[in-house]
């Protein structure tokens, strides 16, 4: 495609930008019509790599892309529902949390749904440069796979973390390890008539959902479950503390001092890593208790166990554990490494570049996401999804969405309204009614 400029550029078409689409087209409709968002897959879609058929989400549908900020709006999820015919369906059920490709179909329908916001698919950004006039930061230069450079005025980064593979792994051929991003793709180019020695890494939702699947989709294999922990956990979840990820408490843990926010993290840490829901937990228990009854022994669990090292020999890939109660080491020889290992800590890769661009070393962002350059500029650039550290354990779920989308347009608008010259600054106050 040919170099364009537009006002607005968004990366990544996830829940999070496309939430942001939505707050653009009921909030800034001027500002709409000049944004544009870019996904490199062909397909709208979310958590493409774990969309088991019978995997459910876990959060309620009404934390979609908007109704807590706008309940009338016709981009909720239930008037999905009655778009597509399935809302007295999904009444009946009777269950505040969709399945997973629901909320999937939901997202893609949502980007289909939108008129003046565009959305380019197939389109991967592979550098983003800041542009400057007279030392003045004026923009941002969005480079494509296929050589087009898009300009924007303002940028919003939302592709998400970068995956975390262990670093005794990261040498190991990419063939014989998937991370549960990749998982459905992966796994669906393997034949499945063969006794794979298979190790599932990780001890949260995504491993053991990676364990109890690969058991049907490699109905030959031999799975072991690795885990650092003593043991699996459930989410330690309760009404309580599940208000600490309400949008309003953003403020709270924004304001609070970084050793507090650092303190809060630490105790809510299993409210949403490291822990399976009570469902879940319940099948796997169910799996290894089947599995002992009618002496089968394929499946295998290894608690506390490191992983200290790993090689190739030959077809096989030979890791090394190590116990940290003694120390004692163990070899575990194996075909394929399932890792449900999560997402890195630290800011994307993509981020950490553009900072580096504009000689920031310490990254961080302002209440309403925007990127802190400290110097002269006509040109902003927000961060979402990766901004736990300074706005709470909930910055990458779907539960501030909403919320979270409007604090980014807001900042936009008035942002432009400081700059001479620029128009369409104008706010629609009412809500959008339902189509």
């Amino acid at each position: 495609m040919a170099n364009h400029d537009v006002e607005l550029l968004a990366v990544g078409a996830g829940p999070a930008n496309l939430a942001l689409a939505v707050a653009l087209e009921e909030i800034a409709p001027h500002l709409a019509r000049e944004s544009l968002v870019i996904e490199r897959n062909h397909e709208v879609s979310w958590q493409r790599g774990m969309l088991l058929p019978d995997a459910l989400s876990q959060v309620s549908f009404l934390k979609d892309l908007v109704t807590l900020r706008n309940p009338r709006s016709r981009f909720s999820f239930l008037n999905y529902l009655h778009a597509v015919g399935r809302l007295d369906q999904f009444v009946n059920m009777g269950s505040f949390v969709p399945y997973r490709a629901e909320l999937a179909n939901y997202l893609k329908w949502t980007a289909e749904s939108l008129s003046m916001v565009k959305v380019q698919l197939g389109r991967e950004c592979v550098d983003i440069s800041p542009m400057f006039t007279d030392g003045l930061l004026t923009g941002w230069a969005t480079r494509m796979a296929d050589g087009a450079v898009v300009r924007s005025r303002y940028l919003v980064v939302g592709g998400g973390r970068d995956v975390r593979i262990p670093e005794q792994l990261k040498d190991i051929s990419p063939s014989r390890v998937i991370h549960s991003t990749r998982y459905l793709q992966r796994i669906a180019e393997l034949p499945k008539d063969r006794p794979y020695r298979v190790v599932v890494v990780g001890a949260g939702q995504s491993a053991a959902e990676l364990f109890s699947t690969v058991q049907t989709d490699l109905p030959y294999s031999q799975p072991t479950l690795l885990i650092r922990s003593i043991g699996m956990n459930m989410y330690e979840t309760s009404k309580f503390n599940n208000e600490l990820y309400f949008s309003s408490f953003v403020d709270d843990f924004y304001s609070s001092r970084p050793d507090a926010r650092r303190k809060m993290l630490a105790q809510m840490r299993h409210t949403n890593y490291a822990g399976l829901a009570p469902g879940m937990m319940d099948s796997l228990y169910r799996q290894f208790y089947l599995d002992r009854l009618f002496g089968h022994g394929r499946l295998r669990v290894i608690t506390m166990h490191d992983i200290t090292g790993a090689r190739e020999q030959g077809d096989e890939v030979v890791l090394e554990l190590t116990d940290w109660r003694n120390g004692a080491v163990q070899e575990l020889t194996v075909d394929l490494i399932l890792l449900g290992t999560g997402f890195s800590p630290e800011m994307p890769a993509t981020v950490r570049r553009l900072a580096a661009s504009l000689g920031i070393n310490d990254i961080g962002v302002t209440r309403n996401y925007r990127m802190i350059v400290n110097r002269p500029n006509a040109a902003a650039c927000y961060l979402q999804g990766v901004n736990e550290a300074t706005h709470g354990i909930a910055d990458s779920l779907l539960s501030v969405l909403a919320h979270r989308s409007s604090d980014i347009v807001d900042d936009i608008l008035a942002h432009r309204a400081a700059l001479p010259g620029v128009s369409g600054n104008g706010r629609v106050t009412a809500p959008a009614a339902v189509a």
